[in-house]
């Protein structure tokens, strides 16, 4: 048994079996470009969520500082530092040890007044 193939004939063979390559390859190529396409679209609603959320931190990291801000500008109207008050502290002591001196030297004054 021999099989004859006219020249014709494999050449109409060999253009079928790479038009059938060609479908082929075409229909992969939709999957994967649909594929592909699908994916994007999940990045892009994954990145536009991570903008929103950068935007909120963005916003939230401006309240605390502005926050920070006004700490700082009401700090010194509220805060006394501990060497501030200890000099008061000293001063007035100072004072009262002054006073006390002189309320003692008058009651000495009046006892050697009337002792005499």
């Amino acid at each position: 048994m021999t099989v004859q193939v006219d020249f014709w004939q494999l050449v109409l063979l060999l253009v079928a079996f790479l038009g059938a390559c060609a479908a082929t390859f075409r229909y992969v190529m939709g999957l994967l470009q649909n594929h592909f396409d699908t994916t994007l679209k999940g990045i892009d609603n994954r990145l536009i969520s991570i903008e929103a959320t950068n935007k909120e931190e963005v916003a939230q990291w401006q309240r605390v500082e502005r926050d920070l801000m006004e700490l700082k500008s009401q700090l010194p109207i509220n805060y006394v530092r501990r060497e501030d008050y200890i000099r008061g502290q000293s001063v007035i002591e100072a004072k009262l040890d002054g006073l006390a001196m002189k309320i003692e030297n008058q009651q000495l004054r009046a006892l050697n007044a009337s002792q005499k």
